[in-house]
């Protein structure tokens, strides 16, 4: 594909009438012969000099340089459009492989394929065009929306509604019980978990990501919201839309988290928290309480200003405390040598 090509497809224009031969997209770091690459920032220029690319994605034309450019205002998104023309290929229906066990009263749209050693159970829905990969379990009265891929070894239980677009990678599982106990008479007593999961349009799943169904209405994921690989999502929570949630994060059960809010790596949120729209939470922090709109960090969880001004002092503490030893014995002689006027 030449340059100029593929620049309209993905929203870029050329800088010069240069017009490559374009055969794949790369990283500045491995990009070939022949591969169209981008760059964010003026720190990658020595990297793109040394690049054996054959054109660049760049947000605003970079002077002196021969490889060809082109111009898109979000580069990186300009990258992954770049992305999809080369290698996502389109999907062929394949329907119901032999060795998928779908119950009679399923519904499935058009176009819908099911892999082997997938089991739909009664009153199962699936959109059109939506693929499920073995091993999938897809509970009693659950429903997929059209254009949705359930990889492999993915089960969705009882109950539960899933959106349109929505991709659940392998080994996720949507609806398990909520941790729910209350103790008596010396022993924990199960409380049934009788609600559901709602997970909206062109949200992402990453693999062995656990939702738990609420115990009674539903936990519901928003609209756009990605989830990384390895999140616990508690009973009852409400996350909004369009949100990031990284890797390894813990959410406790009946928190409401906002629109467009980010939870960095490994973040623990305690039960019955409300996390404002846009809020941005550092990795490793400890959130409990109430966020209001910024940007937070620490154990507990603080503004992040204020944990850097914190975290600044902690290499100083050893040094700190050996100047309080130094002055209380100071004070303590000066004392004593008082009494004995």
């Amino acid at each position: 594909m030449r340059l100029k090509d593929l620049a309209e497809r993905i929203g870029a224009k050329p800088v010069s009438d240069a017009d490559p031969e374009i055969k794949g997209v790369a990283g500045i770091d491995s990009a070939g012969e022949g591969f169209l690459t981008f760059v964010t920032s003026r720190k990658l220029i020595p990297s793109l000099r040394a690049s054996r690319a054959a054109a660049v994605i760049v947000k605003e034309p970079l002077e002196g340089m021969v490889i060809p450019q082109i111009v898109a205002e979000n580069p990186l998104l300009a990258f992954a459009r770049a992305l999809e023309v080369f290698y996502v290929k389109p999907r062929r229906p394949g329907g119901v492989m032999p060795g998928a066990v779908v119950s009679e009263s399923a519904r499935l749209g058009r176009d819908v394929t099911v892999y082997p050693m997938s089991f739909l159970a009664e009153g199962v829905s699936i959109g059109d065009r939506t693929v499920i990969y073995p091993g999938v379990f897809i509970g009693e009265g659950s429903s997929v929306g059209g254009d949705s891929v359930i990889h492999p070894n993915v089960t969705i239980r009882e109950g539960v509604t899933i959106g349109s677009r929505v991709i659940i990678h392998a080994g996720a599982v949507i609806g398990a019980d909520g941790f729910g106990y209350v103790f008596d008479g010396g022993r924990h007593c199960k409380i049934p978990q009788v609600g559901g999961v709602i997970v909206e349009d062109d949200v992402e799943i990453g693999a062995a990501v656990t939702i738990d169904r609420a115990t009674t209405g539903n936990t519901r994921i928003g609209e756009g919201t990605k989830i990384d690989n390895l999140v616990q999502v508690g009973h009852n929570v409400r996350i909004g839309k369009h949100c990031i949630i990284v890797a390894q994060v813990g959410i406790g059960g009946s928190t409401e988290i906002g629109d467009r809010v980010t939870l960095a790596g490994q973040v623990g949120v305690a039960d019955h928290v409300n996390i404002e729209d846009g809020c941005i939470v550092g990795a490793k922090s400890g959130v409990h309480g109430r966020l209001r709109k910024g940007v937070y960090s620490g154990i507990p969880v603080m503004p992040h200003i204020k944990w850097l001004k914190t975290r600044a002092l902690y290499e100083r503490l050893p040094e700190m405390q050996k100047k309080i030893r130094e002055l209380e014995e100071k004070i303590s002689g000066s004392e004593k040598g008082g009494g004995d006027d």
